[in-house]
């Protein structure tokens, strides 16, 4: 299990109702509970452990699971609403949703986050025109990043 695993877990069940959660497999042991001292490990083969703290719904990551920060642009932004993999279009032989150029109505399929073998359909929270598109097929995304910028 690699860190965007563990992240995309901590975000669903931090997003649920579910206060406890237990999953072991493969020598890996997760442990995650949403009192205030929450504490979460990620034990190895190699019996070495990174905890990631919760408190109050945040998440602290330690230095060595830290990635750089984008800068965030501005403008009409559409945010992924989960961690999980950006698809431009329906299928490999299909057409993408939309390129840059293409006019949207607020509430068109944009593109397709896959998050733990569901196909989510993120659809335009604005109408107008696609600018740009931040992303690749393919791509892994995290929970609020940019996909796209409407104007």
């Amino acid at each position: 299990m690699n860190y965007a695993e563990v992240k995309e877990l901590i975000s669903i069940v931090n997003g649920s109702l579910l206060t406890n959660f237990e999953l072991n497999m493969d020598n890996v042991s997760i442990k995650m509970s949403k009192n205030k001292d929450a504490v979460i490990s990620h034990t190895t083969e190699q019996n070495t452990a990174q905890t990631v703290s919760i408190q109050a719904a945040e998440i602290s990551v330690p230095e060595v699971l830290k990635e750089k920060k984008q800068e965030e642009p501005s403008g009409n932004l559409v945010k992924s609403p989960i961690v999980g993999t950006f698809y431009a279009a329906p299928g490999s032989d299909k057409p993408s949703f939309v390129k840059v150029g293409d006019k949207v109505k607020e509430g068109d399929t944009l593109c397709i986050v896959e998050a733990m073998k569901i196909m989510n359909e993120i659809p335009s929270p604005y109408s107008g025109e696609i600018a740009e598109i931040y992303v690749i097929n393919e791509e892994l995304v995290e929970y609020g990043q940019p996909l796209f910028k409407i104007k």
